[in-house]
């Protein structure tokens, strides 16, 4: 464990989020002075700062530092962090620049995405290009401000481009985008940490679960009577869990509820091939489905059983040709670089086997360990010491993007994400998701319903505000109209 003691509050998640970059696979917890006695593990440094009116003091207990190069590095912000009257953010970059220098030092590493601990780095491309500044004037803040690499620079103010392009095309201003959460999946993955629950255990409570949920459709219905979203995404979990039956009905309640001829993407995450049948496709494609997902995560067949997926690789190349078949002309497929026992050959494996299906975009994720999952546990359990993403890795699947005419559009990033990456999305002109870039962008009033949600409502003056719905599936239903009423009172506020 490596622990950080501050002298004062403030700054912990940004903090704690940069240290663990440097030591991705140790626990890191952050104090405020008094709350805590220290104990480190033997090995592992206690990390002190101190900031004052005259000086910022960092400090690695046991230091590898000596004297002068600890008060070298402790007087370089001292002008910049300690000024009357200095803005917050000022203060948080040039502390977590402080931060970075002291560790990089100590570790040897450089961060690809530098100081940058949040999930949308696209989202200060896109303000600074609103702002009229050039290409090269936001590429030099971000490199000055944040210490990214130069690539990752360039990838956000790309997709920043890209992603100002499209919504050029949407009035999302005044509109609205719509998602819903079907919390149920075939099995529960080694990585995954989402509101999820394992099918097979919760059949007989799946009625009173679209039930809850169509209170929740017709409210919201209600609260933005004649106008219909610019989007529908319905994810999970995996919708396609939902037998046909459940499907119609789900989709049957939604086509009634809302005006759905001028929505411009209605995306389902078909998800997993287990779960994809001939019948549940022809009845997304009934409701006018446009946009679904395929995803196969690896065409490995031993990582798939090790992550606990219960599908062949032979199978998701049947279930996407079986959407071909069906219609569907816009298919997205989810990959993860970075799970356990996966290299590069791997993933240039993985890469051909997708490429020769040919999907209209690929979403490559770089494996986060969170510590609700189960391959947090694994890890421990089998002592693995390295999970581990590479450059190599990451730009294999990029050049299969491109070879595939797709084009990076929309980004994020996570806590604990292998090798400090980012997961991208490519795709095809005019397959781009309009959802993700709405969602990352936090450009639109984004109404989420079921378990684990979390609407946004987005105000003229960029302020947000966040109503989540409960994660547990039994309690989502005992509570519906308590979660009713506190997003009524965010949409109509």
């Amino acid at each position: 464990m490596i622990t950080v003691m501050l002298n004062e509050a403030g700054f912990e998640y940004d903090i704690h989020s940069l240290v663990r970059a440097f030591y991705p696979m140790s626990e890191v917890k952050v104090f405020v002075e008094g709350e805590k006695e220290l104990v480190s593990d033997a090995g592992f440094p206690v990390i002190r700062i101190a900031r004052s009116s005259e000086k910022i003091v960092i400090r690695l207990e046991p230091s590898p530092l000596d004297e002068g190069k600890d008060s070298r590095v402790s007087a370089v912000r001292k002008e910049l962090l300690t000024k009357p009257g200095l803005a917050k953010e000022e203060i948080r970059n040039g502390l977590k620049q402080l931060i970075y220098q002291v560790l990089s030092d100590q570790t040897g590493k450089e961060l690809p995405w530098g100081t940058l601990t949040g999930i949308r780095p696209a989202k200060i491309a896109m303000g600074l290009l609103e702002q009229g500044k050039t290409p090269a004037q936001i590429l030099q803040h971000m490199q000055d401000t944040y210490y990214l690499s130069s690539r990752k620079g360039q990838l956000c103010i790309e997709i920043a481009e890209r992603e100002k392009e499209l919504l050029s095309g949407i009035h999302y201003r005044d509109g609205y985008s719509l998602y819903i959460g079907i919390p149920f999946c075939p099995t529960t993955c080694l990585y995954c940490s989402f509101t999820s629950y394992p099918i097979s255990g919760w059949k007989e409570r799946v009625s009173a679960y679209l039930s809850a949920l169509e209170k929740e459709l017709e409210d919201a219905a209600e609260a933005f009577l004649g106008q219909a979203p610019d989007s529908i995404y319905i994810g999970g979990g995996t919708p396609t869990t939902l037998s046909p039956q459940e499907l119609e009905r789900l989709l049957a309640k939604l086509q009634s509820c809302f005006p759905l001829e001028c929505v411009q993407e209605f995306t389902v995450e078909a998800g997993r091939a287990d779960s994809i049948t001939r019948e549940k496709l022809q009845v997304l494609k009934r409701y006018g489905v446009t946009r679904i997902s395929v995803n196969p995560q690896t065409m490995r067949e031993e990582t798939l059983r090790l992550i606990g997926r219960q599908h062949t690789a032979e199978q998701v190349a049947r279930a996407f040709d079986l959407a071909r078949e069906c219609g569907f002309d816009n298919i997205n497929m989810d990959l993860i670089l970075g799970l356990p026992g996966e290299g590069e050959e791997d993933v240039r494996y993985t890469t051909e086997e997708v490429r020769k299906m040919g999907p209209d975009s690929l979403t490559v994720h770089s494996l986060a360990v969170k510590r609700a999952s189960r391959l947090s546990r694994w890890i421990a359990e089998n002592k693995v010491s390295v999970i581990q993403n590479t450059d190599t890795m990451m730009d294999i699947a990029a050049q299969a993007a491109a070879s595939m005419g797709m084009q990076p559009y929309y980004l994020y990033r996570q806590k604990n994400i292998s090798g400090n990456f980012e997961n991208v999305g490519y795709a095809k002109p005019g397959c781009y998701g309009i959802y993700n870039i709405l969602m990352m962008e936090e450009k639109q009033t984004i109404v989420a319903l079921g378990a684990g949600s979390i609407s946004k409502r987005v105000w003229p003056d960029g302020r947000i505000e966040r109503c989540e719905n409960v994660k547990e599936v039994a309690l989502y239903i005992e509570k519906i109209d308590e979660m009713i009423e506190r997003k009524r009172k965010l949409l109509e506020a």
